[in-house]
């Protein structure tokens, strides 16, 4: 989901010649001549224009970023990709993917969309790669960059196809690092969550899902993922649009490229299957587990069918989306307290969190 095209205008300075005046003398003798010889003229540098260096420096990034974007179409809709390397591998998002096996890929250097094949789709961190069949001439693999190093009001650009529209930029800010975001399946269900997303004022519109994030430097911050939707309105809130961190992306595309799946996810994990329990003003207060897992985290901490989950640590649980926040949080191996209810009483245990 993703940016809108929209027409930046860099500042346009006004230049003014300043006329000196010269003096007149009262009456009186005519002066003595002089000769003088007349300075030739000093060379003079046209003003800057405020903003031009800016401009340069986005038409810059532009040029060297948005041939490593490509359109990704599958038989469910449009999207977003950026080339991982130089063999073919793009990696986009995997609700792009959808349960597809094939799509359309169109490059900067093709004239005709190419075709593509799934290697693998991580839903749990919404990431997925697609591989060329063929690989063309000029394919420019981009250059991710350091999620640590991102940094809040900094410039960034979005490149991708919203709408449809192919090789679309837009341009925004950071406007905060290390959210927590979770997003619906359609179907009601809890959806994904995703941890350490960089949130951006950057337009996020459909059909750029899985395209760029990319600072001034060149390097890709983030793959845009979500938009904001604000309740009051039922639509997408302006200027609120979330990426996967480009250190994210790494880790997954890297362990699928290599290894043809996700085999380290790096996401702690309870080890149950739950559902939202609601109080008797139905009112969300906790998660049911419905089944633990043998030999989880759960099953060694001592839970059971019928508990009611009611925190993580220090972090309250209501839902099963909130449970699943608070797990992103953590990192598998992490040792913490879960709190929970069976026959109505409070109990606490240690648990060691599994991993995904």
């Amino acid at each position: 989901m993703d940016a809108s095209p929209t027409r930046v205008r860099g500042l346009a300075a006004l230049a003014c010649s300043v006329a000196l005046l010269a003096g007149c003398s009262a009456a009186g003798p005519p002066p003595a001549r002089t000769t003088t010889t007349q300075a030739a003229p000093r060379a003079t540098t046209a003003p800057r224009q405020p903003g031009s260096e800016l401009q340069r420096a986005y038409q810059k990034v532009i040029k060297d970023v948005l041939p490593s974007v490509v359109q990704v179409q599958s038989a469910d809709g449009l999207g977003s990709g950026v080339v991982y390397d130089g063999k073919g591998h793009v990696v986009t998002n995997a609700h792009v993917v959808g349960g597809g096996r094939t799509f359309r890929v169109t490059t900067a250097t093709s004239e005709e969309p190419l075709r593509a094949t799934l290697v693998s789709s991580y839903p749990e961190q919404d990431l997925a790669v697609v591989k060329l069949d063929k690989v063309p001439d000029g394919l420019r693999a981009a250059e991710f960059g350091d999620s640590s190093k991102v940094e809040v009001g900094q410039i960034v650009l979005a490149m991708g196809s919203p709408l449809g529209l192919s090789s679309s930029v837009t341009q925004g800010i950071v406007s905060a690092t290390g959210r927590t975001v979770s997003a619906g399946d359609g179907d009601g269900g809890p959806g994904v969550t995703i941890a350490n997303m960089v949130q951006t004022s950057a337009p996020i519109n459909p059909g750029n899902s899985g395209g760029a994030l990319v600072g001034l430097d060149r390097r890709v911050i983030g793959i845009p993922t979500l938009a904001a939707t604000d309740p009051g309105l039922g639509g997408a809130a302006a200027g609120i649009g979330f990426a996967i961190p480009a250190s994210m992306v790494r880790t997954v595309a890297g362990q699928i490229v290599r290894n043809g799946r996700v085999t380290d996810s790096g996401r702690a994990a309870l080890g149950i299957t739950g559902r939202t329990f609601v109080d008797a003003g139905f009112r969300p207060a906790g998660v049911a587990v419905v089944e633990v897992r043998e030999k989880s985290a759960a099953d060694r901490a001592g839970l059971r069918a019928g508990d009611v989950v009611t925190a993580l640590g220090g972090r309250s649980v209501t839902t099963v989306t909130s449970l699943t926040e608070a797990l992103a949080e953590e990192k598998p191996g992490a040792r913490t307290t879960v709190t929970f209810t069976r026959d109505g009483d409070e109990k606490k245990a240690d648990v060691t969190l599994g991993e995904q």
